[in-house]
């Protein structure tokens, strides 16, 4: 799918739209409640927490499922999911349906910014293989907020405190694992794709993924626990955890990645090249995710071809059209796809009315 149009026609709101379909808040990360159609009579937020929806029909798995995720008017601000009709308890029943890879001109900036947004990057990319860590996740930032408000509180209950410890270095030992894994596995896929974009060699700067690397899953939540009970005192001082740990737990881990033939950290590299560094990672997620059974993959390209030079753009093209996934590509210039007119179906948005063209 090609879609063009002016600035602020809405092309980037269709995108946004499908990358609810899995979980996590979204390429451009909104707040939920200002997801909402905002009319021009809408003064000092009066559109927050308005219901809206987003549903798709999905083939190419293991049998077609639909799908749905949004605000309903009962639900106040509470995201709700629906598959075939049904209510499901877990934002992460989507990604066992769907899997949505993205590019935006904001990530630009993904190798220079603080870990924050890496990790959240491959905590996307993690999500397309295992369904389940999302769950993970949830279940550690949990236990961690109620961690951080017992010790800043000065509730030194031992009991309470450790069943979260336990929660948080059996959960956070799994994340680490799944990382690892997935890293692992999109390192392989890098070195497969054709064409202009370089290769990425990726590591993980983590406590647990550290330990992972020499010791068995159990040894190393052992290790979390002890840890995390020896950093209290230190940890209740200064909120939060990890300030007394002497690593980065899963909720500080980092993405390193670094641009293999060089041997060069991808933040030390020129921008051009940590532009192809990460179109050839999400390229390689993609890889992978159209090997996964029972998900189908889908990318959302947002203002990618415009710049990227000619070469280059031909080249995310071809590996697009050989992948053979949905691609959503977006755009100011319909010419600059004409190389897609024989693989794609373009459409025009004007003030957010989205027409095919002929």
């Amino acid at each position: 799918m090609v879609l063009t149009g002016a600035n602020g026609a809405g092309k980037t709101n269709v995108l946004e739209a499908l990358s609810f379909l899995v979980p996590g808040s979204g390429l451009r990360r909104a707040k939920l409640s200002d997801v909402g159609r905002r009319d021009l009579g809408d003064l000092g937020g009066a559109h927050t927490g308005r219901p809206w929806a987003v549903a798709a029909d999905i083939a190419g798995g293991a049998a077609p499922v639909s799908v749905g995720t949004g605000i309903e008017a009962a639900s106040g601000a509470k995201r709700v999911v629906h598959v075939d009709g049904e209510v499901q308890r877990a934002l992460s029943v989507l990604s066992e349906h769907f899997a949505v890879h993205w590019l935006t001109p904001q990530m630009d900036r993904l190798f220079l910014d603080g870990s924050q947004e890496r990790r959240r990057f491959l905590d996307r990319l993690v999500f397309a293989f295992d369904p389940a860590h999302a769950g993970r996740i949830t279940a550690y930032n949990h236990a961690l907020r109620e961690r951080a408000r017992l010790l800043t509180d000065a509730k030194m209950d031992d009991a309470w405190l450790s069943a979260l410890e336990d929660t948080m270095a059996t959960r956070g030992m799994a994340v680490a694992a799944a990382r690892l894994g997935v890293a692992e596995r999109l390192a392989g896929a890098c070195e497969k794709i054709n064409g202009p974009f370089p290769a990425s060699a990726l590591a993980i700067d983590g406590l647990a993924e550290g330990w992972l690397m020499e010791l068995p899953a159990l040894e190393v939540e052992d290790r979390l626990r002890a840890a995390l009970k020896r950093s209290r005192t230190t940890d209740a001082a200064h909120g939060g955890a990890g300030g007394g740990i002497d690593g980065r737990l899963p909720h500080q881990s980092d993405l390193l990645v670094t641009h293999a033939a060089k041997a060069m950290p991808a933040g030390q590299c020129s921008t051009g090249e940590q532009k192809m560094l990460l179109v050839g990672l999400v390229l390689a997620a993609a890889r992978l995710s159209a090997t996964d059974e029972g998900r189908t993959p889908v990318l959302l390209l947002d203002e990618v071809a415009a710049h990227l030079d000619a070469g280059h753009r031909s080249a995310l093209f071809d590996e697009v059209v050989a992948l053979g996934c949905q691609a959503w590509f977006t755009g100011t210039d319909a010419e600059l796809f004409a190389p897609l007119s024989a693989h794609a179906i373009f459409y025009s948005i004007d003030d957010a009315t989205i027409a095919q063209m002929q």
